[in-house]
């Protein structure tokens, strides 16, 4: 009997390890601002995740997203508007390229 629990603690203990070390894909969300001077900050917001990237010569790149549907806020310069683009849907280890993206004044 003493066997038999020890070598259910030993596969518990296996099993748990191999999950502990599972790791996942992360996705990433890039696009490019129009006009290039037009936005500072990007930010995106999902239920489990909030990324920001700083737009560089109009072009930014949020990093390590999670799986999972966002909303992506483009922090605009004066005089132009801020724009919300909803559901953006990232995918374990894919890339989603948003485009152009035009902001209005």
């Amino acid at each position: 009997m003493k066997n038999k629990k020890m070598s259910f603690l030993s596969l518990t203990v296996v099993t748990g390890s191999l999950f502990a070390f599972t790791t996942f894909q992360s996705g990433s969300i890039k696009g490019k601002i129009i006009p290039p001077d037009g936005a500072a900050q990007v930010w995106a917001m999902s239920p489990s995740d909030t990324l920001k990237a700083t737009v560089n010569q109009g072009t930014f790149e949020l990093t390590n997203a999670k799986t999972g549907t966002y909303k992506v806020y483009i922090d605009a310069t004066e005089p132009y508007k801020d724009l919300i683009k909803e559901g953006v849907q990232v995918v374990d280890g894919a890339a989603v390229d948003l485009g152009d993206i035009p902001l209005q004044k």
